[in-house]
């Protein structure tokens, strides 16, 4: 369509009166349109507008792109889709900015007034046409001060120190695979690119990676974010042999259906089984990256139930061993628990006396946690509830068993391992000595497995300490 995008411009040109400069090229407009890059604070800015409940559109004189650099305007439209709640394109909408008819189109499928609406653009042209509708136009020449202009009109803070766009569950892909009768995996799908199987921990669910789903997928991969066994919309057995290591590594290598291999990202528990997949399954995973878990080696000396005792900061896990007595405590408000789940503390847990022993009967919500957040997580484990999710802790010995009996070497792919300072349990002196368990290589600046002892959990500085190939 390039010839007959040309020919249209020079039409254009013509009936305005003036000339297309003599290298006008629409092979190369087309080719650096498709390379630009997006202007992180306005995203953000509509990130948070939406999570006010205001509806954000963008209106794009844009064409139908059938050359051989399509692949870039098919990721400036999936960066914007997934960041506005309309994106209306002149080439399907038959007008185009600044016509009227393209506004009030847009005016429609949002339900809006135009009184109700306020336009941003830095074509004083569009402005007016804008404003001759009776919208509230912004004409932008410094982004920041345009920023400041929406946050003065809508009395919501748009600019600063701002979460990240995070998935909605209404508005994003979710799929199953039915691996055996009666028993099903669910998984949220976004984006395209290679692929990424994410592996929350407890208590947890998909939702747990929120905020890291929308940004892998904007940077081209694509990601499946699982409800691991026992949780949410995945099949929650009650027989406690279901959770050990051995069948939770089948049940995830079942979830890529047609994926011959996956980058693994676990948390927590879902640490704990990406390093075990990296080891005993290594054909089926590209790379391997834990947030918190480190590779513990498996030392066939030692039951690890029996060195669990003598570590006061695990007592909570042994507490969590005799099935139906946490279940009790956790069901019983799940508010309550969730709001406690995500406080951090520096208390002890007595496995003698219960978790939350102590705790306040209505706490406050952490500032990390939406009020939406908790109660989607309430209503996830109003389903599940927490029998499956505890017994994955009723295995240590059964895990410890069956890796003792199977071979095991270094871990041969990229690994990245991330330690979180302020983690009261998983302490970055643990992973002490990983070194040794994965194969350090020569890769660009000689980095091949990288520690980051992340200081902060929230808005903190980074040290990183890096391994490398003697």
């Amino acid at each position: 369509m390039i010839p007959e995008f040309e020919a249209e411009c020079q039409k254009v040109a013509a009936d305005q009166g003036f000339s297309l400069p003599a290298q006008f090229s629409a092979q190369k407009l087309f080719s650096d349109i498709g390379q630009v890059e997006f202007n992180k604070p306005v995203l953000d800015a509509a990130a948070v507008l939406r999570r006010h409940g205001i509806s954000t559109c963008v209106l794009a004189n844009i064409w139908v792109d059938d050359t051989d650099q399509r692949d870039g305007v098919a990721r400036i439209l999936s960066v914007l889709e997934s960041h506005f709640n309309l994106v209306v394109r002149s080439c399907y909408a038959g007008v185009r900015i600044p016509e009227p008819d393209i506004f009030t189109s847009a005016l429609e499928k949002l339900a809006l007034k135009p009184q109700e609406a306020v336009w941003l653009d830095v074509d004083e042209e569009s402005i007016k046409a804008a404003e001759s509708l009776g919208m509230t136009a912004v004409q932008v020449k410094d982004i920041t001060e345009a920023l400041k202009e929406i946050q003065k009109l809508t009395e919501i803070e748009v600019t600063g120190d701002l979460q990240p766009p995070s998935c909605d569950p209404e508005n994003v892909s979710h799929g199953y695979v039915n691996i055996k009768p009666g028993v099903r995996i669910h998984y949220v799908d976004l984006g395209d690119g290679p692929p990424v199987l994410m592996c929350h921990g407890f208590p947890e669910s998909w939702f747990s990676w929120r905020y890291q789903i929308p940004a892998l997928a904007n940077a081209g991969f694509r990601v499946l974010a699982l409800d691991m066994k026992g949780y949410g919309d995945s099949t929650a057995p009650p027989e406690i042999e279901e959770y050990s290591q051995e069948q939770i590594m089948l049940f995830c290598l079942s979830a890529p259906q047609g994926i011959p291999q996956v980058i693994l990202v676990g948390h927590d528990w879902g640490g704990a089984l990406v390093w075990n997949m990296a080891q005993f399954h290594p054909e089926r995973v590209r790379a391997v990256a834990s947030l918190n878990t480190p590779l513990f080696p498996v030392d066939p000396k030692t039951n690890p139930m029996e060195k669990l005792k003598t570590m006061p900061i695990f007592d909570y896990q042994i507490y969590f061993q005799k099935p139906g007595v946490a279940e009790a405590e956790l069901e019983k408000n799940l508010e309550r628990t969730f709001k406690l789940m995500f406080i951090a503390s520096n208390e002890t847990v007595s496995f003698l006396s219960g978790l939350f022993v102590g705790s306040l009967d209505d706490p406050p919500r952490s500032a990390i946690l939406s009020e939406s957040a908790l109660q989607y997580y309430v209503q996830q484990f109003t389903k599940s509830g927490f029998r499956g999710p505890l017994n994955w802790y009723r295995n240590g010995e059964r895990n410890w068993r069956w890796m003792c009996s199977r071979p095991r070497g270094k871990i041969m792919m990229p690994a990245l391992m991330v330690t979180a300072g302020k983690d009261p349990v998983l302490l970055p002196a643990f992973a002490t000595g990983m070194e040794n368990l994965v194969r350090l290589q020569l890769c660009y600046s000689s980095i091949m497995l990288i520690f980051l002892y992340v200081s902060e959990l929230t808005h903190g500085s980074f040290v990183v300490t890096t391994f490398r190939k003697r």
